[in-house]
């Protein structure tokens, strides 16, 4: 929060981020409402889940050009303008009254390219946050910016779910357009600024390989890091456990209904989304500054023993037992997940800094979805409990590798140490 607080530059990057945010997910919301009012909803609906899903399976590749684009500022603001005429053109869709299935179509693929031309957006303005706040601040930076939007779209679902009550759907539509453009006037400001001073934050020098000759680069600088690969693989799997857990835990509530459910089912699984959204939040936030002498191993083999816990407790079948637990295991996860990518920032160079995020990205979120569906066939083929089983194998695994990997990289930090202390 102090960076935030104290940075003029990084605080515009940052109002732009929650700005086009809320847009987002009001229209995602408005957008959800309209389809699932349709005679074949639950086509339309996997449509939209579609469009909303692809794009960032193509972050590596957008990170990629984002690392060859010299003029950063001036291509940031170009996206934003460019979404702000998409959605404006939904939002004319809608008013005109195209046939629904016609305007389906054409809101999802407008949605699909929006959301592909944000990933290279996202990809222009990390390396920028690094150069505005610095390396060694970049971590809580990017920690405070994600805890925040995790709070505005808890808190924009909510306010979408009651302007749809007085207001049309093209009228979110522009809202959202609005976002952007502001948005994109916020970045160019900054820009702007700098330019004026004299003080461009525009690279000196961009990304010329190739893109497998990038992806090498970033694995070869990786790996002089001891250990950074290998954590990188067990966050990855740990996103894929909370994934796998997200879809267990309802299946479980189903079965057992007098120790799993709060009131009602709809109402509990409302609990947990927000308890896992606020856990995902406060790590976010806070975690950089409360835990900045712990070790991002440290974080990771916490955050691994309480997704065991979690798996524990879900397996018991008592709620109040899993809420607690899955609470902490967002938290930490995401203190986890903030101190990597501070690892990354200080180990690859600028010009391909986008490039080996894009790929921690699409690893980490690829996971979710493969474990998530190996975990629900074996408890569609069985019993949920023989899925809960295997999933208390893989953190078990998980937990004795990112251990045994812990104590050898501290063993070679003491080394290090030791020789520098004797050449000194």
């Amino acid at each position: 929060m102090n960076v935030f607080l104290k940075n003029k530059d990084y605080r515009r990057f940052s109002i732009a981020s929650f700005l086009s945010g809320t847009g987002d997910i009001l229209f995602y919301l408005a957008f959800m409402t309209y389809a699932s009012k349709l005679h074949n909803y639950s086509l339309a609906l996997s449509l939209i889940a579609i469009s909303e899903s692809i794009p960032r399976l193509f972050e590596i590749f957008a990170s990629y050009l984002a690392d060859r684009t010299r003029n950063k500022f001036k291509n940031i603001f170009l996206m934003a303008v460019v979404r702000f005429v998409l959605y404006a053109t939904a939002g004319f869709l809608f008013v005109a009254k195209v046939s629904d299935w016609n305007l389906v179509i054409a809101v999802v693929a407008i949605n699909f390219l929006s959301d592909t031309f944000g990933s290279y957006s996202g990809g222009l303005v990390s390396p920028l946050i690094a150069d505005i706040v610095g390396k060694k601040d970049f971590g809580e930076a990017e920690g405070f910016t994600g805890g925040v939007s995790q709070i505005i779209n808890m808190i924009a679902q909510f306010v979408g779910s009651g302007l749809l009550l007085f207001m049309s759907y093209s009228n979110l539509a522009f809202v959202n357009a609005f976002t952007f453009l502001a948005a994109g006037l916020l970045y160019a400001s900054v820009g702007l600024k700098h330019k004026k001073d004299g003080q461009s934050l525009e690279p000196k020098e961009v990304n010329e390989q190739k893109f497998f000759a990038t992806m090498k680069s970033s694995f070869i600088q990786a790996k002089k890091a001891h250990g950074l690969l290998t954590i990188m693989v067990i966050v990855a799997l740990l996103n894929g456990v909370l994934g796998a857990m997200s879809a267990l835990i309802p299946i479980v509530m189903a079965g057992h209904k007098s120790t799993m459910l709060i009131g009602n089912y709809s109402f509990t699984m409302a609990v947990i989304g927000v308890l896992v959204s606020c856990g995902a939040a406060f790590g976010s936030m806070f975690g950089q500054q409360l835990f900045r002498k712990v070790s991002a191993f440290t974080m990771t083999i916490v955050a691994v023993g309480l997704s065991f816990l979690t798996t524990l407790a879900t397996l018991a079948a008592h709620i109040y037992a899993i809420l607690p637990f899955f609470f902490l295991l967002a938290a930490t996860a995401s203190v986890a997940s903030i101190k990597i990518t501070q690892w990354l920032v200080n180990t690859v160079e600028h010009k391909i800094l986008a490039s080996t995020m894009g790929l921690l990205n699409t690893c980490a979120m690829a996971s979710a979805p493969v474990m998530t569906t190996i975990f629900t066939t074996i408890s569609g083929m069985g019993d949920v409990r023989y899925a809960l089983i295997v999933l208390l194998v893989v953190e078990i695994t998980v937990l004795f590798v990112a251990v045994r990997m812990g104590i050898k990289v501290k063993k070679t930090e003491k080394g290090v140490n030791s020789t520098v202390a004797v050449n000194d």
